[in-house]
């Protein structure tokens, strides 16, 4: 059996640290799901799925796919009675309608800071309380001193 040295995380120690931020919650993959699964119970799963939605639009370079994939943000997240509408303020919408015919990479940053500040200050903390966080780590515990000591 191989030996873990001094800098091994522990399943606990890395669910433990997704509450030290949210970026470190949203930039783990097991983290966003449970995250994901707790904003779905709450029912505004959008808010992640709009940011999401816009970091990958960030990395896009063809101008071509920056139109098309614009386009689409704004119909599922943006536009009036869009499917997965998030909840932002009228000037902030009202720029992103302006500018969607010749959409930026940086169109939707506005918004999206929105969002974040809105996940950030209203939905993770009270992710932090919530059963679907406290089981995960509570599981996380079950057999983990076994991890580090195999002779236990």
């Amino acid at each position: 059996m191989p030996v873990k040295c001094c800098f091994y995380r522990s399943p606990t120690t890395e669910t433990m640290v997704w509450s030290e931020n949210m970026d470190t919650l949203l930039t783990n993959q097991a983290g966003l799901d449970a995250f994901r699964t707790f904003l779905k119970s709450e029912f505004s799963e959008e808010n992640v799925e709009f940011w999401l939605a816009c970091e990958d639009f960030k990395k896009t370079e063809s101008a071509e796919k920056i139109a098309s994939k614009a386009k689409m943000i704004y119909s599922e997240f943006i536009e009036a009675d869009a499917p997965k509408e998030i909840n932002i303020d009228f000037s902030t919408w009202d720029l992103i309608s302006k500018n969607i015919a010749e959409p930026t990479l940086k169109c939707f940053d506005e918004a999206q800071k929105l969002i974040y500040s809105l996940m950030a200050e209203d939905s993770f903390p009270r992710f932090l309380k919530s059963e679907i966080y406290k089981k995960l780590v509570n599981s996380k515990q079950v057999g983990n001193h076994k991890k580090w000591f195999p002779f236990l």
